[in-house]
């Protein structure tokens, strides 16, 4: 497979609320993260499809962590590739 990423990544494991109005909100594990974006261990959770936007709010770390709105943009087997959203 041609890799085409722009950031390397790296393996991190943390709790991830995610939350999108089509679905009930869950918590999810990381897998990794890279600048611009995360791979989620959704464990037959069901996402909404490539393209939709679901708000992600890292679990346990601080007292009120930001949410960070985040595009679906690769589904695989055992997770689901996220790439945040930035207003630049």
């Amino acid at each position: 497979m041609n890799e085409q990423r722009k950031h390397p990544r790296t393996a991190l494991v943390l709790e991830v609320k995610i939350s999108h109005p089509a679905m009930a909100s869950v918590v999810l594990l990381t897998r990794d993260i890279s600048e611009s974006g995360v791979f989620v261990v959704t464990d037959g959770a069901a996402l909404p499809p490539i393209g939709s936007v679901v708000e992600g709010q890292v679990q346990g770390e601080m007292e009120d962590p930001p949410r960070v709105q985040m595009e679906v943009v690769r589904v695989e087997p055992d997770g689901v590739g996220l790439r945040f959203l930035t207003d630049d």
